[in-house]
């Protein structure tokens, strides 16, 4: 592989699962895996201190070996899931990792017990940047199972929702959808709603909905198994609920939640405007169908090569940073991203941190749209968010999911402005503000529906095993409160559970407020740099830096924002609100210039 035929190298990682080194890794998994046995063994017997420098170092080694060999294998599953041999050595790392569990519960509950984590780190034990780390770990003792429970939910997950998960995963990238005659992937045939022919896109929707229709019932059976996992597993361990859950892991106040939710909700008559006014344009009588959701508008048509994509991102990056532009020119140059849709590859685009090598690959399935750079600029900024990351020592690496979204959408919104602030040309310009409406209204809308919809799911999966039906009855409700008026009534998108990935996870469920959260803490992020200019730079590393060390509010502090205060999240949603008068006063110029 190579940057000639666009795919990613993962060279850096492994050449092959017969690699010598990948064999030595594996086997080296195994005495880490040991070595951790035998430490949560001695750890009543050994002092605090002790203990926790021992458990370090092992922490370390394991988890170094264990990330590896696990992203070698799964970006292999990822570039095709037919690749029978990622798949199974997936599931053979998860096995031997299950049996780490015990020890994992063994280590965490001594470490808990812990009276004073400050002398423990005084005494040189631990660096202070794993302070918070191990007050984490104390905080999250009073869920953990016992040790004996830990290793049974680790095992038998590898044929639970794992496996469901990856039932999902393989149905969507491997069906045939019959699109006029010709047989392609799901994934090709959600990139025509990019289109601009309108008959295209329609053809496409329909195609769509009958292809998934036609693996419908055993994606339902997968997403009510994961969905039921989840609420056994909270059950056992003493969370309220899936959302409480959620908001753990992601070190975020529930008052945070609200007050983003609560904003959201107020301004979404504004996007139903917007969605409104783009059915005007493109020739519909009040709401917009769901087929030209992503219908290009103005003059702004033009299809980027991945050349062409790498000049333009590259000579934005270059005024706003140094070390965003240069990490950027790497990332096409050194084949750190797989660009092109095919047969067997997995939807949609995700960033992949590589600690080892301190890079990072990317999954994107572009076809040259404006739309398909945006994606590119959206996920190497989580590449450069990694980098950030990867600054602090192995352990204190790792991020929550709401401020996982703060550099990608950063650089989304540092792209569309500086597309838009550079156009004097008004079909141009309202191209480029509705493209930028368009993810907003992703973030708003979609995802609002997609918080909905799991709620409504997880409420009701306790009493009632939901068939395809039922759930796209669930999907259609959640987008009706969401969208509004602003969709056609008759033409929504019922498979929107089926087709996105993030319900299927038996480990991260309500992956969808972060999105809305990244959003708009991103633009006001944005303000303060439109604010501060140069001077923002650092700050923004720093914050960026420090989302793995401290929560999602103490973060915020870094750029003086209180999270939850409505104001602030309104102030991001109004911004929004005066692009969608701009749009629409541009909307009703060009239909009146129509007639």
């Amino acid at each position: 592989m190579s940057v000639n035929d666009r795919t990613w190298d993962l060279s850096i990682l492994y050449n092959g699962f017969d690699d010598p080194a990948f064999r030595e890794d594996l086997s080296s998994l195994d005495h880490s895996i040991a070595e951790m046995k035998k430490l949560a063994a001695d750890a009543s017997s050994l002092s605090d201190s002790e203990l926790v420098r021992r458990w370090i170092t092992a922490s370390e080694t394991l988890n170094a070996l264990s990330g590896k060999l696990f992203i070698y294998a799964n970006l292999r599953f990822s570039a095709n899931t037919g690749d029978t041999e990622a798949a199974s050595m997936s599931g053979t790392l998860m096995n031997k990792l299950s049996a780490n569990a015990e020890s994992d519960a063994v280590l965490n509950q001594r470490i808990a017990a812990i009276g004073d984590i400050d002398a423990v780190i005084a005494s040189g034990a631990a660096p202070e940047e794993y302070r918070y780390l191990l007050n984490s770990i104390k905080d999250d003792a009073k869920y953990q199972l016992s040790e004996k429970e830990e290793a049974l939910f680790a095992k038998m997950n590898i044929s639970g929702a794992s496996a469901w998960s990856d039932l999902q995963s393989s149905l969507t990238s491997t069906v045939r959808i019959n699109y006029r005659g010709e047989q392609i992937t799901l994934p090709a045939v959600r990139n025509l709603a990019y289109d601009p022919d309108p008959a295209v896109r329609r053809d496409a929707y329909e195609a769509e909905l009958k292809g998934c229709a036609s693996i419908d019932e055993s994606v339902a059976f997968a997403l009510n198994s994961i969905k039921l996992q989840v609420l056994n597993e909270c059950e056992l361990r003493g969370f309220e609920s899936p959302l409480a859950k959620s908001l753990h892991s992601a070190r975020m106040k529930r008052e945070t939640l609200d007050a983003l939710l609560s904003s959201m909700d107020e301004y979404l008559p504004h996007f139903h405007r917007y969605l409104r006014a783009k059915a005007k344009l493109l020739g519909h009588e009040g709401g917009l169908p769901w087929y030209d959701l992503f219908a290009p508008v103005g003059s702004a048509d033009k299809t980027y090569t991945v050349e062409e994509a790498r000049e333009y991102l590259i000579g934005i990056f270059a005024k706003f940073d140094g070390e965003l532009c240069e990490m950027v020119r790497r990332a096409f140059d050194e084949a750190w991203i797989d660009f092109y849709p095919r047969e067997g590859k997995v939807g949609g685009a995700f960033d992949c941190g590589v600690p080892s090598a301190g890079q990072s690959r990317v999954l994107t399935n572009f076809d040259g749209s404006f739309s398909d750079v945006i994606t590119l600029a959206h996920e190497l900024g989580h590449s450069f968010h990694d980098r950030q990351s990867f600054r602090h020592a192995p352990l204190a690496q790792d991020y929550s999911m709401p401020v996982a979204e703060t550099a990608s959408t950063f650089n989304e919104v540092l792209v569309m402005n500086t597309a838009i602030a550079e156009t004097e040309d008004k079909q141009i310009k309202l191209a480029l503000i509705e493209s930028q409406l368009q993810d907003a209204c992703q973030i708003i809308c979609d995802i609002y529906s997609r918080y909905l919809f799991e709620a409504s799911v997880f409420e009701n999966r306790p009493e009632e095993f939901m068939n395809a039906a039922r759930l796209s009855e669930l999907m259609l409700d959640a987008q009706q409160k969401a969208y509004g008026d602003g969709l056609a009534e008759d033409c929504r998108h019922k498979y929107m559970w089926l087709v996105k990935s993030h319900y299927y996870s038996g480990g991260l469920s309500f992956y969808n407020y972060p999105y809305a959260f990244g959003g708009l803490f991103a633009r006001g992020l944005y303000a303060k740099y439109c604010e501060l200019g140069e001077e923002f730079v650092p700050l923004y590393k720093n914050l960026l830096l420090a989302t793995s060390v401290c929560s999602v509010e103490d973060c915020a502090k870094i750029a003086g924002i209180d999270l939850t205060d409505c104001a602030f999240w309104k102030a991001g949603l109004q911004s929004f609100a005066d692009e969608i008068d701009e749009f629409c006063a541009l909307a009703e110029e060009f239909a009146a210039e129509r007639e």
